[in-house]
């Protein structure tokens, strides 16, 4: 057998011997072939080669020229094997083992899956091997005879399992980004070279073993994202080299050793955030003078901010929020006035404590360089921090969930360079500054929850990169401006809850990549734009708790994503459209309590009960046996003459009717005028109107709502309402200035009230010229209202019978 594989291996050298000579290539010793098949066995095991990294790899070069490759100059033995993000697939092939002379391999950030090849853990001159990035799997093979190895990488990849047999001279060691499981070993302090650990985001249980005391030169040690349980570690105290310790989202407890900053002078980097650690944050900190990085926000810490944070010179990121942490008077607060000292501050976060009272002015005395300040969820109160206007290189500044009052100031507009301003949650009150639309770099505002009034500023259209605005739970009145769906960026839109009227601008289609938009409970009226279709990456429509009618907008099924869609409590008429049941992401559709009617859909989400909310519309019937509605009436085969004789009875004869009953009515206005002129009355409109506004009328009538529509015509509608807070009924005529002839027909009643009083006229309230919430020309007359309804009501209701004769007397009463 052993003679079989030698002659076979001889062989295989002989062809590669011929090959060598065929393309004059140099190949003179039995390692120098064995590499160059070692390499070709590795290309074999590549599956995908997006960028032809290996495309040199041919006979027509000497593989220590192919691309990645490099060897010794002696010997033409591989050395170095570089492929790092050359975005190979495949999986690593174990002749690289073969690589006998091989010191550095690099398969970094490639796609490389399967496992680490057991064959590696043989390359005695193997000082470093990056394998992270990848998506191997799989257990850790042993390195111990990898006696030169210093650095090991393996992090981001898919590597179960526990810890593998090192080499006792490795310095790096990085298994972060990994499915790694069981305890940290004791024996890993036997390396005493080592100067870096990384074993953060794995399954690793228990707690640092009290051996790493032991490590001489350890710089960096991060265990962050795991199970790590007990108290804070003891042996850390002893690592003086130790420059970053990162032990965040763990469910570490107890006290931090009041030396904590004296026994790691060298610290610059702490995060210890997301455990249990409670007590004072020592004020040792400030001993461990190169601090830059302090990060041990969401605990239980308590107490002030020591005041000496201030010594820390090199501090740029300070993050203390999710405590409770308390500031109650100026020594609490002396810590915001050291920290003035800090001229490297970027970012500070006090979000989610207990801090109380005005915010000092020395937050003004704040490093230049700042971007980011948090202080939201506390109990801060006052009127807006005068001090911020200091800081005029803020990105991000947030103050939700306070007590501030007063108003916002409208020198924020110089802070040029802010992205996100989060107000919301407290009591500011007055207008919404129009200043801000001069943040042009503004991507996130959310004003929610406070009192602001007025009108949304339509240079809100302003903002080009804003991604995200809310202004819900506020007293914001006019209309939704047209201008905010012009913002490219626009992703999250929610004006709920406000005062807000008007119809929604079919400039909604405009916003088309708009994921969230919530309009809800405002009085918005008018039929849903068509346009909103447009909007193909809507996720959620929130438009209940409004005035809009006419029907749901059958287009509804091109917003493909669509999930949430709430219609509810409006005044929409008509069917379902069918199209609805093709939305297949959709989870929640509420109809209810509105007057929509005909057949409910049988497929889609309506064959789920649970996701699907319709009651309040009595006109509904099919649909699903599990939404137990009854049974759709069908339409006999005669129908068609029924119905043609119905129309007949219902349509013809009544507008027979009317237009002889309208000859008899303008003969006898005719006659009755010639002959009884000197009874009339000739009043000018000199005599002194009460004034209203568009918006008076809107209010009286709920927006126009359909519920307050009494009567239609060709170029008007009337609205029943309420002026003069409640203390007159009126009937409100709204011209309809869009249909040709409105315009002329509203000049010709105001000149026929000028002329005409009668008896048995109705009174004229007022009149109205203005515009609406749109922009658009308004016009409308008010009368008082008649309880007994309109002539045509009196003529043709069931009251009377249908002589002619009496409904010819009746016009003549009413002459």
């Amino acid at each position: 057998m052993l003679i079989t594989m030698k002659a076979a291996a001889t062989g295989q050298l002989l062809l590669m011997l011929m090959v060598c000579s065929l393309h004059a290539v140099t190949c003179t010793t039995t390692g120098d072939l064995a590499d160059r098949l070692s390499l070709l066995e590795f290309k074999k095991a590549i599956s995908l080669d997006p960028q032809q990294a290996l495309a040199s790899w041919n006979d027509s070069t000497h593989f220590c020229s192919w691309e990645g490759v490099r060897c010794r100059t002696r010997s033409n033995r591989v050395t170095n094997l570089d492929l790092g993000n050359k975005g190979l697939v495949g999986q690593i092939s174990p002749s690289l083992g073969n690589l006998t002379f091989l010191k550095h391999l690099s398969l970094a950030t490639i796609r490389f899956s399967g496992q680490i090849p057991a064959s590696l853990g043989q390359l005695r001159r193997l000082q470093t091997l990056y394998l992270s990035n990848n998506t191997l799997q799989g257990v850790i093979p042993t390195f111990g005879n990898c006696s030169n190895l210093e650095k090991l990488w393996l992090n981001g990849n898919n590597l179960l399992g526990g810890f593998p047999d090192l080499p006792l001279g490795l310095k790096q060691l990085e298994l972060l980004y990994n499915n790694l499981s069981g305890t940290i070993p004791p024996s890993l302090a036997n390396i005493t070279t080592l100067e870096m650990l990384q074993l953060s985001f794995n399954n690793i249980e228990g707690n640092i073993p009290d051996e790493f005391a032991k490590f001489p030169e350890l710089q960096a040690l991060g265990a962050s994202i795991n199970h790590l349980a007990g108290s804070f570690p003891q042996a850390i105290l002893n690592l003086s080299t130790l420059v970053s310790f990162r032990i965040a989202g763990n469910h570490l407890s107890g006290e931090l050793p009041p030396g904590l900053g004296t026994s790691l002078p060298n610290l610059q980097y702490l995060a210890m955030d997301t455990n249990f650690f409670h007590g004072h944050i020592p004020s040792s900190l400030a001993n461990a003078s190169g601090l830059a990085n302090i990060d041990m926000s969401s605990n239980n810490f308590t107490g002030a901010v020591p005041s000496s944070i201030g010594k820390l010179r090199n501090l740029y990121w300070l993050n203390l929020e999710l405590n409770k942490l308390k500031a109650r008077n100026s020594q609490d607060w002396e810590f915001l006035y050291s920290l003035g000292n800090c001229t490297k501050l970027q970012r500070l976060s006090l979000s989610y404590n207990q801090l109380e009272g005005h915010v000092p002015t020395s937050l003004g005395n704040l490093s230049s360089e700042l971007h980011t300040l948090l202080l939201g969820y506390n109990q801060l109160s006052g009127g807006f921090p005068s001090g911020v206007a200091n800081l005029r290189n803020l990105i991000q500044f947030g103050l939700p969930g306070n007590q501030f009052t007063g108003k916002v100031p409208e020198w924020l507009e110089t802070i040029k360079s802010l992205q996100l301003l989060d107000l919301a949650n407290n009591n500011f009150t007055g207008f919404i500054p129009s200043s801000l639309s001069n943040l042009s770099q503004l991507s996130y505002l959310q004003l929610k929850y406070n009192k602001f009034e007025g009108r949304l500023p339509a240079s809100i259209g302003n903002l080009q990169n804003l991604r995200v605005c809310t202004f819900s739970n506020n007293f914001l009145h006019g209309g939704v401006p047209k201008e905010m769906f012009g913002i490219p960026s626009i992703l999250y839109i929610d004006l709920s809850a406000n005062h807000l009227h008007g119809q929604l601008p079919y400039e909604v289609g405009n916003a088309k990549a708009l994921v969230h938009l919530n309009l809800s409970s405002n009085m918005l009226f008018g039929d849903i734009p068509t346009t909103i279709a447009n909007c193909e990456n809507l996720e959620y429509i929130g438009l209940q708790h409004n005035s809009f009618g006419g029907s749901i907008p059958i287009t509804l099924d091109n917003i493909s994503g669509l999930q949430t869609l709430n219609l509810s409590h409006n005044n929409l008429i008509g069917s379902i459209p069918m199209s609805l049941s093709n939305l297949r992401y959709l989870e929640q559709l509420d109809l209810s309590f509105n007057n929509i009617s005909g057949e409910v859909p049988m497929k889609g989400i309506f064959s789920n009960k649970t996701a699907v909310h319709i009651d309040g519309n009595p006109g509904l019937c099919g649909g699903p046996l599990e939404l137990h509605l009854v049974a759709c009436h069908v339409m006999p085969v005669n129908s068609s003459k029924q119905r043609r004789h119905s129309i007949i009875q219902k349509v013809v004869i009544p507008l027979s009717s009317i237009l002889l009953v309208a000859i008899v009515i303008t003969v006898m206005l005719v006659w009755r005028g010639k002959q009884k002129r000197n009874l009339l009355s000739l009043p000018s409109f000199s005599r002194k109107f009460p004034k209203v506004s568009y918006n008076d009328l809107a209010r009286a009538t709920c927006g126009f709502s359909a519920s307050n529509l009494i009567g239609k015509g060709t170029y008007s509608s009337v609205y029943k309402g309420e002026l003069f807070q409640g203390r007159t009924l009126v009937a409100i005529k709204v011209f309809r200035l869009e249909t040709r002839g409105a315009q002329k027909s509203f000049i010709a009643e105001c000149n026929a009230l000028q002329k005409v009083r009668h008896r048995n006229l109705v009174p004229i309230v007022t009149a109205c010229s203005s515009i609406d919430s749109s922009g658009n020309d308004f016009k409308a007359l008010v009368y008082e209202f008649m309880a007994q309804g309109d002539l045509h009501e009196l003529l043709y209701s069931t009251r009377y019978d249908g002589n002619t004769s009496t409904r010819i007397h009746i016009t003549m009463a009413h002459g």
